[in-house]
């Protein structure tokens, strides 16, 4: 740890890493109590450290009120600055005390997975091991398993049916829910409109067994590839669509279920790690397990 100091003879100051890290870390993550999960420190310990970086400093850094918390403009001046301190802190940290854990990852996930709950995950492993470098791709589950056995991943997480027999381990279940622009966007129709992906898809499947079952007529009224496309379709009022519950956005209604529409079953999320895998890559396919397994303890 570098420790303030002003009693040098040109007056400099030395930053305290740990305190910028703190800072880093809150602006980031948006808040106080998401920084101290990630840093595993108390909030009032957070708070702490950023009063004692404010005092070296002799500025403040973030604006709070009770509603919201934003940089200040001495802290959006410090902010790019620290970043790069860090950076060079844990690259020279890496290179003395894990030089092995380098080189570069494939890793293969679903879009809408890969934006709801990985970049916290993926953040946190480079930010330990800056030397390794990350290749992340985002497809449908099929063209990944496609890749993956063609050897163009080192690992691949990938949706399935939680009854399938499968390669993998599975790191993720999440319930299903109904996506619509509003809860009467299912009433009084004669045939059930849906958004979906190109087949073959887990969701999409379990759309339309799930209708099949009930008895309820349906059609697709818009194909995308895309997780945007498809809340974008929604929201106008072209469809419905099935996303896991914690991916709906606000502006639009999840339904878990109605006389209009039947349940569905929850979806699962496999990871798949190729043979003869590097111990870099084994590393972080461990610890995207671990990661995802404790996050929904």
């Amino acid at each position: 740890m570098i420790e303030a100091s002003t009693g040098t003879m040109s007056g400099l100051r030395n930053l305290d890493l740990d305190l910028l890290r703190c800072f880093v870390t809150i602006a980031e993550a948006g808040g106080f109590t998401r920084a101290g999960e990630r840093l595993g420190r108390t909030q009032s310990t957070v708070s702490l450290q950023v009063k004692r970086l404010e005092e070296q400093l002799g500025r403040k850094v973030f604006n709070r009120t009770p509603r919201a918390l934003e940089l200040t403009e001495e802290g959006e001046r410090l902010l790019g600055p620290a970043r790069q301190l860090l950076r060079l802190n844990d690259s020279t940290i890496a290179r003395l005390f894990e030089p092995d854990m380098a080189g570069r990852v494939r890793l293969g996930v679903p879009e809408d997975f890969a934006t709801a709950h990985l970049p916290a995950v993926l953040s946190a492993f480079t930010a330990a091991h800056p030397l390794v470098e990350l290749e992340v791709t985002c497809d449908l589950t099929l063209n990944l398993l496609e890749q993956f056995h063609a050897g163009n991943f080192d690992f691949v997480l990938v949706k399935r049916e939680p009854s399938a027999r499968l390669e993998g381990v599975c790191v993720w279940r999440e319930p299903l829910v109904w996506v619509a622009r509003d809860e009467d966007a299912a009433t009084d129709l004669a045939s059930v409109p849906l958004v979906v992906s190109p087949e073959p898809c887990v969701y999409r499947k379990r759309a339309t067994d799930a209708l099949d079952a009930m008895g309820r007529e349906w059609r697709v009224s818009y194909t995308s590839t895309s997780l945007a496309g498809s809340i974008s379709a929604v929201a106008a009022g072209l469809g419905l669509a099935v996303l896991p519950r914690e991916m709906v956005p606000a502006t639009l209604c999840a339904i878990s279920g109605s006389d209009e529409l039947p349940p569905l079953y929850d979806t699962e999320i496999a990871l798949i790690e190729a043979p003869g895998l590097s111990e870099t890559a084994h590393r972080l396919a461990q610890h995207v397990v671990s990661k995802l397994e404790r996050g929904q303890a």
